[in-house]
């Protein structure tokens, strides 16, 4: 699975963060998520963790990670 890119943040000062994926709104965090945010992004990758927060970590192996004979029930 490829690495995410494209992914950067904005911080305001009124404890705003906006996430634009491509130069594209992806969310908005305000308050205490937005903080949480800020901490995680400063001890790990950010594009990981700007990925994780958007939602946009599924790039289409779900299937075949479905379909593996291990995970048939």
């Amino acid at each position: 699975m490829p690495r995410p890119h494209g992914f950067t943040y904005q911080e305001h000062g009124t404890g705003t963060v906006h996430i634009t994926h491509h130069g594209r709104p992806a969310t908005t965090l305000h308050g205490p998520r937005a903080a949480q945010f800020l901490a995680e992004v400063e001890t790990s990758d950010p594009q990981l963790v700007m990925a994780r927060w958007t939602g946009n970590y599924k790039h289409g192996n779900e299937r075949t990670a479905r379909n593996h004979p291990r995970n048939r029930r």
